[in-house]
């Protein structure tokens, strides 16, 4: 062989040939071969590639993984668990909290929401927070940015709710803000008004909606814990002026509101209150329960978008035994996963919380194995490179 020939490698394939083989390796392998050379660096860092590796890897089923954010020795860890055949839930990787570093010290923050490998965390409740990050744990990449300021003093008694996703559209990923602003008593709805933000991540700032983009109707939201995005709209469990419960929906793309009626319930289910709303593989799910003990209601929206689909595909569990079963989202195989408040006193006072695993049709429970805390987040995870291209201000790279 001749020495010309001895001296092609792999700095000499075409570009079109790098990134094709690029797009097939794991996160942490492409991560390295970005600190090769900077052609490499620069084929990697292409908006275009992370695009098309973030779209193969939703193409990967076994890429799909299911997110935890839990306790382990006073500290939080993010858990990611490879679900495919897999019964016994195993750990596959874990990210310590990025708020353990000596320059970005937070002690409370919130999941808001997660899509397509990024996290969005807030460093307290809507009412009280300052500021959001959108945090990528796979390329050690986190944007920090400002909320706009709102207090009691400059709005009287208000409501504040987040949500976060990607709109498919114009490939941007938004936070939005809903502030419902009562003109007096919180249950008054009919003087309420409401303000609603979205800050895009290609923009970099805030953006106050029109109020004829804002929905119509005097509502509160009701939903416990974050939205569920689903089909590029966030979705909350929501309650009118006139006593009707109702999914409120805002779509990211055309950025409007609309309406999903829940199903009409007999008398006898009096006093059930719908707690919130779940992904449920392409479409959601909705919690319902009592204040207290007792039964909880589960029904899934087989067709998204059509409300006569809702099917009650199970209504208590009765074999667990527990004082306030809390949902908090659905494994790939329908499976709900709770937390079990019941494991036992000296768990309860510290806050923890066992995780089990629950399957409607057959009743069968599983223990996780796992704690989890009040802030639990549950919901789906995919590798990604989305942030590695940012290097603007506010980004922290650790």
């Amino acid at each position: 062989m001749s020495d010309s020939k001895k001296s092609i490698g792999w700095g000499y394939l075409p570009d079109e040939i790098l990134t094709h083989i690029f797009t097939f390796l794991p996160i942490k392998s492409i991560i390295i071969c970005a600190s090769v050379s900077k052609t490499w660096k620069s084929l990697i860092k292409n908006p275009t590639f992370i695009s098309t590796h973030l779209h193969h890897s939703h193409n990967k089923s076994q890429n799909l993984f299911l997110l935890l954010n839990i306790s382990r020795n006073d500290r939080e860890v993010y858990t990611l668990h490879k679900e495919d055949d897999d019964p016994d839930f195993t750990e596959y990787a874990s990210f310590d909290s990025p708020f353990h570093g000596p320059h970005l010290r937070h002690p409370h923050h919130n999941v808001v929401g997660t899509c397509n490998g990024l996290l969005c965390l807030s460093d307290g409740s809507p009412y009280f927070a300052k500021e959001l990050f959108l945090w990528n744990p796979c390329v050690r990449k986190l944007l920090q940015f400002p909320i706009p300021r709102d207090t009691f003093n400059t709005h009287g008694l208000f409501q504040a709710s987040f949500g976060f996703g990607f709109d498919p559209k114009t490939n941007d990923y938004k936070v939005v803000r809903i502030l419902s602003i009562f003109g007096g008593s919180p249950l008054d709805f009919g003087k309420s008004r409401h303000v609603v933000e979205v800050y895009s991540l290609f923009a970099g700032e805030w953006r106050m909606l029109s109020a004829s983009d804002s929905l119509p109707l005097t509502y509160a939201i009701i939903s416990s814990g974050p939205p569920a995005f689903a089909n590029g709209a966030l979705h909350w469990i929501a309650f009118s002026n006139d006593n009707k419960q109702f999914v409120l929906v805002f779509d990211l793309g055309d950025e409007v509101f609309r309406q999903i009626l829940l199903p009409e319930l007999p008398s006898y289910t009096e006093g059930m209150m719908w707690t919130r709303v779940s992904v449920y593989g392409n479409s959601i799910a909705g919690f319902q329960r009592r204040e207290g003990s007792g039964p909880m209601n589960i029904w899934v929206m087989k067709e998204y978008g059509v409300a006569s689909s809702w099917t009650k595909f199970s209504y208590q569990c009765p074999s667990l035994g527990m004082l306030r079963p809390c949902p908090v989202g659905f494994r790939r195989n329908g499976e709900v996963v709770l937390e079990d408040n019941r494991i036992g006193e000296a768990v309860l006072l510290n806050d923890r919380r066992g995780l089990i695993s629950w399957n409607p049709d057959s009743q069968d429970v599983k223990n996780l194995e796992i704690n989890g805390s009040h802030k639990t987040f549950f919901g789906s995870f995919v590798e990604s490179l989305v942030l590695l291209d940012k290097a603007t201000k506010g980004v922290v790279t650790y």
